[in-house]
């Protein structure tokens, strides 16, 4: 994955200075954002860049922060503390440049129920729902929705806490499993199809990934553990409708007001309509995730990946 002869010049090396790449924390993906951050790291070294990874698990950011100990900070934290505007309001604060999106932005696309507001508000196609806070709604939420539904925390990643329910009484077993995560909890339509992810750098799509799971859907042990789990690129859509794909995706993940990178979540009816599900502003980067595979499918190794993301906080940092 990190195999590459890339390198950063000179110069561009004395710009970027030295660089911390923020990984683990305390959130439920603490896992993966150790693999991510390892791997983003490692890219990073390999390409030439003062990188060196930090695991914020307990530690007090506060004082890291201020000691200025760094240039500019590589952020690899899924999840809760990472990906939710708090990390990033703690170094803007701070004046330190951070890859990504901004707080407002990581904030919005963390909380998947109001990502669907706004994808809803700005006409973007998402599956209908509706916010759950307590058991006792779930016969007129089903009767509602029909089925089946998707249940999941509204403010968990890597599919964390997330149900497939056909029933009143699965629905509300369902939402008892997910509050355990967040007392927010997100139920959905399920959309029956196939299944798509479209990767973001800069202002472009990557090309688009199809997958396809022998589990129910693409949950966590298919993203993470699973060596079953099968992703095509291509994508298998014609080339018309891996464009428009494309473009929607691009849409979504500038409605909420995500930058740099990111990736967004798409499923595809038996009639051919697309339905946006989310988009996560700090995607996995291991070596099982879509973020690299995409980018190598645009020609564009690992290093070079972790440096396009990393230079951009010298545009952010001069604005």
């Amino acid at each position: 994955m990190t195999g590459s002869e890339f390198q950063i010049d000179r110069e561009t090396r004395r710009r970027l200075g030295r660089v911390a790449v923020f990984m683990g924390g305390d959130s439920a993906e603490r896992a993966v954002s150790l693999n991510s951050g390892k791997e983003v790291l490692l890219g990073l070294q390999k390409a030439g860049v003062d990188a060196y990874g930090i695991d914020v698990h307990g530690e007090d950011i506060l004082p890291l922060v201020h000691a200025r100990q760094f240039d500019r900070v590589f952020i690899a934290l899924h999840g809760r503390g990472g990906e939710d505007g708090t990390l990033q309001a703690i170094l803007e604060q701070a004046g330190i440049p951070y890859t990504g999106s901004n707080v407002m932005a990581s904030a919005l696309a963390m909380d998947k129920l109001r990502t669907k507001y706004v994808f809803a508000g700005a006409g973007l196609p998402t599956p209908a729902f509706r916010l759950m806070t307590e058991v006792d709604q779930a016969v007129g939420i089903f009767a509602e929705l029909g089925s089946p539904l998707s249940v999941k925390p509204a403010r968990e990643g890597s599919s964390i806490g997330v149900r497939r329910v056909e029933s009143g009484s699965e629905l509300a077993e369902a939402f008892t499993a997910a509050a355990a995560h967040d007392p927010m909890v997100l139920v959905e339509r399920w959309i029956d199809g196939s299944e798509f992810t479209v990767a973001v750098l800069g202002d472009s799509a990557l090309p688009a990934i199809g997958l396809s799971t022998d589990h129910a859907f693409y949950d966590y042990d298919a993203k993470y553990l699973a060596n079953d789990t099968r992703y095509l690129v291509p994508c298998g859509l014609p080339e018309a409708e891996e464009a428009y794909l494309q473009e929607l995706s691009v849409a979504a993940f500038r409605v909420l007001g995500c930058r740099t990178w990111g990736r967004v979540d798409v499923m595809r009816d038996a009639t051919g309509g697309f339905w946006l599900l989310e988009v996560n502003t700090v995607p996995g980067m291991t070596d099982h995730s879509l973020v690299p595979m995409a980018a190598r499918a645009a020609g564009i190794e690992f290093p070079e990946l972790v440096v396009r993301i990393l230079k951009d906080t010298l545009e952010t940092q001069s604005c």
